[in-house]
């Protein structure tokens, strides 16, 4: 879960992304959440960018906002969602 879903108490939702197999790219991002609005205005501006879901990774996303579901979920591409975060589950 997202830190600060977790603090609203309301974990309920989800965030996927679609990303090019071969170059990384974010192609596209579903978000079903409260907060939505915040989570996907920063994926269209990272589509926009072409940036690539490592870039995405790497970015700042403040802690304890909605924003950083999507830095989370570009992490799972790469590494174990239980070793994401110190509050995500």
């Amino acid at each position: 879960a997202v830190p600060r879903a977790l603090v609203n108490r309301d974990t309920t939702g989800v965030v996927k992304l679609v990303a090019n197999e071969a170059t990384g790219e974010l192609l596209g991002a579903h978000v079903l959440a409260q907060g939505a609005g915040d989570v996907i205005q920063a994926a269209v501006v990272a589509m926009n960018y072409h940036a690539t879901i490592d870039e995405i990774a790497a970015m700042f996303h403040p802690y304890l906002t909605m924003a950083e579901a999507l830095k989370l979920a570009a992490q799972t591409f790469s590494k174990d969602v239980a070793d994401l975060s110190c509050c995500a589950s």
